[in-house]
């Protein structure tokens, strides 16, 4: 199975881009019938996440919570650049997800997406696919 690589342009500093559809694709392309699709992030201020898809409030409501949590400014963040936020953030998340694949799709419940976090945008970035049949 080959490695792909996709580049997704942001459009604000704190953003939850569905991503599933891009995945589902990969596993088509790729033939993927039964096995495990990794999704990975390679930026210290992004990650990936899965959860709900249906509800727009959901994303709302996360990324608020997020920056409740983790503010932007804080007088004891000592990160030279600033965002020592969306490093915290993109920690909480985490870089990868694993979704299995059974008969060509994914295996997600009835709600779930999969969501690309942009903590520091906006930012061109990188996410890659890696199908593992079995």
């Amino acid at each position: 199975m080959s490695l792909k690589k996709l580049s997704l342009k942001t459009k604000s500093r704190d953003e939850m881009i569905d991503v599933t559809r891009e995945v589902q694709q990969f596993v088509m392309e790729e033939g993927l019938k039964n096995g495990v699709v990794y999704i990975y992030c390679p930026h210290t201020t992004a990650g990936i996440t899965i959860n709900e898809n249906a509800d727009p409030d959901v994303k709302h409501d996360m990324l608020m919570r997020w920056d409740e949590v983790y503010p932007w400014t804080h007088k004891k963040y000592r990160h030279m650049e600033g965002n020592s936020a969306s490093h915290l953030k993109a920690s909480t998340v985490g870089a990868s997800q694993v979704v299995i694949v059974s008969d060509g799709e994914l295996i997600l419940g009835t709600w779930q997406g999969i969501y690309f976090c942009e903590f520091d945008g906006p930012r061109t970035r990188t996410m890659f696919l890696k199908g593992i049949e079995g």
